[in-house]
């Protein structure tokens, strides 16, 4: 007997960020502008509260639900800065990362045939997510002249008032576009007209420049229909220690968790004590990591147009979204990648409705940023 994969991973395609990372790999001086994530370091209380912790012989498991202590942080932070009001001990669910939280979600609330609406351009997990869960993943693209935004417009286009869950993503990866409350509060009349179950990964709410993020679940008639997915990977910079968490109704949190203690049992101790500590003490260090890729996102924007290459005004997040100088976004990111050393990501990589783009991410030192835009510039010549 021959083991075959099943029909189901068989049709989800290899990521198409994961291809371009091993392409740069090949190559010597080499500048990547196409990882998200950070070029710094966790904030050093952070990393002292893990090593205080590992050097205590605090190394067993937590509650399946993560400590006690890092979910009553996680409640007093979003009800600080979000106006979210959620129960630590119901409510809050510690997850190893934010990726694994949206697949806990998508396992614990869709049913085969389910209809999963995803506005895009997208992260790449989620449409897998939805496949892999037994569901139907349903393309929502936004539009450029929306400014990537979700509208009630493009969501019934495209047959959303059908669906059972809308997947969205704000401030966005790969676009870098944001929603002001205004804008949600549509998209959040939509949902309660069709009755959508809507999934909010929020990961990038501390990175948004030209205005508050808005949480869609702070919005009247939304939070019993919505699960927020936040994390410490982007804004503390904690990406390897894989730690985020979700927000829900006791019964869905219930659901998550029972397929989270059969599989991951729960999330690693250590980052969870460095968890503790980001969140009590360490907002000026957000603060000043907000206040750079700020700056860097200005240097971004303002070369592209000089260059002429037109780029999408991106507000939150760390990525540019440039159109492409080639009506092939995937061929122009392989030779600009191939001639002058310098990993962009093609649009298509993040569903149809990123085709005709490249993502450009500026969480990567000034100088180097500035030295890849050059390569660019000497690229396009």
């Amino acid at each position: 007997m021959t083991i075959e994969p099943s029909e189901r991973v068989e049709a989800v395609p290899p990521s198409g960020i994961r291809r371009f990372f091993e392409l740069a790999e090949q190559q010597d001086d080499i500048i990547s502008l196409g990882v998200g994530e950070p070029d710094f370091s966790a904030p050093w209380s952070a990393r002292e509260a893990a090593i205080a912790s590992l050097e205590q012989g605090k190394t067993s498991y937590t509650a399946n639900r993560g400590k006690l202590e890092l979910r009553e942080a996680i409640a007093e932070h979003v009800d600080r800065r979000y106006d979210l009001a959620y129960e630590p001990e119901e409510e809050v669910l510690v997850t190893t990362g934010v990726s694994e939280a949206l697949d806990l979600a998508l396992r614990a609330i869709v049913d085969p045939d389910d209809t999963v609406a995803v506005a895009q351009p997208s992260y790449v997990s989620y449409e897998p997510g939805v496949i892999f869960a037994g569901g139907e993943p349903l393309s929502v693209p936004t539009r450029r002249d929306d400014k990537f935004t979700l509208t009630p417009e493009v969501l019934a286009e495209h047959g959303a008032a059908d669906a059972d869950v809308l997947v969205m993503n704000y401030p966005n990866n790969p676009t870098g576009a944001t929603m002001t409350r205004e804008e949600l509060a549509a998209v959040a009349t939509f949902a309660r007209e069709h009755d959508l179950v809507v999934l909010s990964d929020e990961v990038y709410s501390e990175l948004s420049y030209e205005h508050e993020h808005t949480s869609i679940a702070s919005l009247p008639g939304m939070r019993e229909r919505t699960i927020v997915f936040n994390g410490f990977s982007k804004a503390y910079a904690m990406t390897g220690l894989r730690l985020g968490y979700a927000l829900g109704p006791p019964r869905v949190i219930r659901a998550m968790n029972r397929i989270h203690q059969y599989t991951m049992l729960s999330a690693p101790t250590t980052p969870q004590y460095a968890a503790i500590e980001a969140l009590k003490r360490c907002d000026d260090d957000v603060a000043e990591m907000r206040n750079q890729y700020n700056r860097r996102r200005r240097v971004v924007l303002s070369r592209f147009e000089e260059m002429g290459v037109d780029c999408f005004p991106a507000s939150g997040a760390f990525y540019a979204f440039p159109e492409s100088p080639w009506d092939d976004s995937e061929a122009f990111a392989e030779a600009l990648l191939e001639e002058e050393g310098v990993a962009v990501v093609p649009g298509t990589a993040f569903g149809e409705a990123g085709e005709d783009h490249l993502r450009v991410s500026y969480a990567t030192g000034l100088g180097d940023l500035k030295e890849a835009l050059a390569r660019f510039e000497t690229f396009l010549s």
